[in-house]
């Protein structure tokens, strides 16, 4: 019989995981002196909640879950450089919803050995849209307004609203 930190996964879960993470793993805080370990989010349980991905040294991935309660939004911005570079990396993105205003940069890489999901990930909370203004790294500003929360955005540099 299996230990409970390594129990199976739920069937649902388990035909869609990869096979590193088929199995429940917590790493053992007595092993914390020799563990080197890298992070990368993304949409590990495809239930459109960011997933965090560790990647532990002599020992299994760990997955941490996010089983956030339902109700809240989010918007997903993916970006396409034309005059900046392709990848749009060095980009600057803001989005405003409720009063509030989340800022968050594409990068090509987060940490040693680790990258991030490219698209960029806002939670809106009860808002069901969001204002982006992006400052691509070119020097251009764009402005799109009313972005429809709950989706993918694809922007395409030059397409927007242009703010000199």
């Amino acid at each position: 019989m299996l230990p409970a930190a390594h129990a199976p996964l739920p069937m649902d879960e388990a035909a869609s995981a990869p096979y590193a993470l088929r199995r429940r793993h917590f790493s053992n805080p007595a092993n914390a002196a020799c563990l080197r370990s890298r992070g990368s989010t993304g949409l590990f349980s495809f239930c459109r909640h960011l997933d965090i991905l560790i990647m532990n040294r002599n020992e299994p991935p760990t997955l941490l879950r996010n089983d956030a309660p339902p109700g809240n939004h989010w918007i997903k911005i993916r970006l396409e450089g034309t005059k900046s570079n392709r990848s749009a990396v060095g980009a600057r993105v803001l989005a405003r919803c409720n009063g509030h205003v989340q800022e968050q940069m594409l990068t090509s890489q987060s940490s040693y050995l680790s990258v991030n999901d490219r698209h960029l990930h806002f939670g809106l909370g009860p808002a069901a849209s969001a204002d982006v203004e992006i400052f691509w790294p070119s020097g251009a500003r764009e402005n799109y307004k009313n972005l429809a929360a709950g989706k993918l955005h694809t922007i395409r540099e030059g397409q927007g609203e242009s703010r000199d």
